[in-house]
């Protein structure tokens, strides 16, 4: 058990630190690569969508059912799965849209946004925003990656990729912004970096909460709310920025070849 739990804590690192890649991309790359960024958020949708439905939501469901039963277990499910999506829907809510990490845009996009007027107090302000944005967002990815490489670690290695590819573009949002109100790059590096804390953050906060309380049926509710929680990051945040970036085909290309490597490596470990 105490193996699995440092996998677990080491994936959600792994996933959260990914935020300092965008943030290396950002300095180093001239130019945004679009068409590899919307393949790269298509898969990681279509990876969390598949192993959602397929394996996440289908191992709640036995967890629960037997427990409580197979009406309120199914009930408990359903009702486990629309309540993830309900409290990060209630989270994006809650940040202005204005420095929602939701919002993606390229490095182009921000850097061709100044000009003269734009103080770089408001840059800087832009860039610590979406920060604190990206931390509060984090927080519930982190216990989502965390749970689901405790309870089985086949499944946690792939969720934390396909998390650890969104926040790729979220580090770029931090560190851009930063960089040009400050003209320091270390100091943008060091803000991004900070944000993706987040995510192991919300992982050990949610076990120092929920340790005690571990057991099959905390596991079927958080599993289902992890389905929940990924399904709808996947439909409001990559599939948009994913379009956003390149060609919908491309989109659409990358959410399948996700799920298929979802699928053949489910499939591998029967």
């Amino acid at each position: 058990m105490e193996q699995n739990i440092l996998f677990a804590f080491g994936l959600t690192l792994f996933a959260g630190l990914a935020t300092g890649i965008g943030s290396a991309l950002a300095f180093f790359a001239k130019k945004t690569n679009t068409k590899f960024l919307s393949v790269s958020l298509g898969f990681s949708a279509g990876v969390m969508i598949y192993v959602s439905f397929a394996e996440i939501l289908l191992k709640a469901k036995e967890s629960l059912v037997a427990e409580m039963g197979i009406k309120s277990g199914s009930w408990a499910t359903a009702g486990g799965f629309f309540g993830g999506m309900f409290l990060i829907a209630i989270i994006d809510k809650l940040v202005p849209s204005f420095e929602n990490p939701h919002s993606m845009r390229s490095v182009e996009e921000i850097t061709d946004e100044e000009n003269e007027d734009v103080k770089k107090q408001s840059l800087m302000r832009m860039g610590m925003m979406s920060a604190l944005a990206i931390g509060i967002h984090n927080f519930p990815e982190g216990l989502a990656t965390f749970t689901a490489a405790l309870k089985d670690p086949s499944l946690g290695l792939p969720i934390a990729v396909a998390i650890a590819i969104h926040n790729i573009p979220e580090g770029i949002a931090v560190s851009v912004p930063i960089y040009y109100a400050t003209g320091n790059k270390r100091k943008a590096f060091y803000y991004s970096f900070i944000s993706g804390l987040s995510e192991p953050a919300g992982a050990i906060l949610g076990y120092v909460l929920l340790s005690r309380l571990f057991n099959d049926l905390t596991f079927g509710i958080l599993f289902a709310m992890v389905a929940g929680i990924m399904v709808y990051i996947s439909l409001d945040e990559l599939l948009p920025a994913s379009e956003k970036y390149g060609e919908h085909h491309l989109s659409i290309y990358g959410l399948i070849g996700g799920m298929i490597v979802m699928a053949v490596s489910l499939l591998l470990f029967i």
